[in-house]
């Protein structure tokens, strides 16, 4: 039999074990990212940041970036919500001013828990709770600047770029252009129909179908959201990652942000995907935006395949400011009076992502479980070592 003094020596030892395998992972549960934001505009931006419901603020929620500088802010494991860049802002030396694109509406850099007023690109993310973070570009709410996501995940693995690095505005059909060219409409905010907002009896992916206006989006940005179903190409993972934001990103990073990889759709617990109806006919007249071109005729091409680009998931509520589109009771960003279609949660801001990091215990489970089986493990070694020597 052990000396008491060993007993009190090993027990401390063992707990001093346990605490150290808790903290190592708790930390990596709970580390969440690291967002950085870099302007290469030849202009100053105000980026604006909005949490989604019960996600805290991240110290700010706007702040003015000049150009050919960055800015940094961590964010905690299970944060949602999401970022764009203000152009051609005004404010006084009290902060006290507006933009005229993507402007929050505050009156002030601070959006204060407001959202972007349409046009916006978006970058809109969910981070992970010891599982995958989410992450798209949108332009469901129309376009503003170029904008690119880049992550770097665990042992410096590289993630999927997303983003529009192509200047829309001089693209932009004439009935979506705002002012003289400062930012390009989504044709549910210009024209407010049920058929371009997805809402209504067109509120599932079997009746919202790309439009000839998100086609020109999906065209020069194939990695963005161009409408609210187009989930199978613009959602993106990656896990434990921190991640950069760029605003009129490089040559180079235009490359990776325009080469083709087939994305990462959201988990299952979230999908409720519906094919098309028995002798459905869509367009495959228009190249296949998401995996190089073609008639429409073979797997993946343009729109005429089982699945054509409205993706995996049917509560996407993606951003549109005048019409919510998952089921919960808040009906997005803005004046919409449209209920939801899909099956998930809706927060405040129209982003069907948040609804990954409420309500679903199952993001929680990978951590708890291998803390628990760590505190199980050391308790028996101790159990055990104790009772034989």
């Amino acid at each position: 039999m052990m000396h008491l003094d060993s007993i009190v020596s090993l027990t401390l030892s063992l707990n001093l074990i346990l605490i150290l395998v808790i903290f190592s992972l708790t930390s990596k549960c709970t580390s969440g990212a690291t967002f950085t934001f870099i302007n290469n505009c030849d202009y100053t931006v105000w980026p604006g940041i909005l949490s989604n419901s019960g996600s805290p603020k991240l110290g700010t929620t706007g702040f003015q970036l000049p150009k050919a500088n960055s800015v940094s802010f961590q964010a905690p494991a299970g944060w949602s919500g999401r970022f764009w860049g203000r152009t051609g802002c005004t404010f006084d030396s009290s902060g006290k001013g507006s933009c005229s694109t993507a402007d929050c509406g505050s009156g002030t850099i601070e959006c204060n828990g407001a959202g972007a007023t349409p046009p916006a690109t978006l970058a809109e993310f969910t981070l992970g709770i010891g599982s995958q973070d989410f992450y798209d570009v949108s332009l469901v709410d129309g376009y503003n600047l170029p904008m690119i996501v880049e992550g770097t995940g665990q042992s410096g693995s590289t993630c999927v770029t997303t983003g529009c690095v192509t200047d829309l505005n001089r693209q932009c059909p004439t009935e979506l252009k705002v002012g003289n060219g400062d930012a390009c409409r989504s044709a549910c905010e210009a024209f407010r129909t049920p058929e371009y907002c997805c809402s209504g009896e067109f509120g599932t992916p079997n009746t919202c179908r790309p439009s000839v206006y998100s086609k020109i989006f999906k065209s020069a940005c194939p990695r963005s959201y161009s409408y609210a179903y187009d989930d199978a190409t613009s959602t993106f993972t990656c896990t434990g990652a921190d991640y950069t934001i760029t605003f009129c990103p490089s040559y180079s990073n235009s490359q990776k942000a325009s080469k083709e990889t087939t994305p990462v759709t959201a988990p299952p617990a979230t999908i409720a995907m519906t094919p098309p109806a028995t002798g459905t006919t869509v367009d495959g007249s228009n190249p296949g935006y998401a995996y190089g071109s073609g008639d429409g005729s073979t797997t993946n091409s343009g729109y005429s395949n089982n699945n054509p680009g409205y993706g995996s998931n049917t509560n996407p509520g993606y951003s549109n400011t005048n019409s919510g589109y998952g089921t919960g009771t808040e009906s997005g960003i803005g004046s919409g009076t449209e209920s939801g279609s899909g099956g998930g949660a809706m927060l405040a801001d129209a982003s069907w992502l948040a609804g990954l990091a409420v309500g679903d215990s199952t993001i929680i489970f990978p951590c708890a479980l291998k803390i628990t089986s760590s505190v199980v493990g050391a308790t028996t070694i101790f159990v055990l070592s104790s009772f034989y020597l």
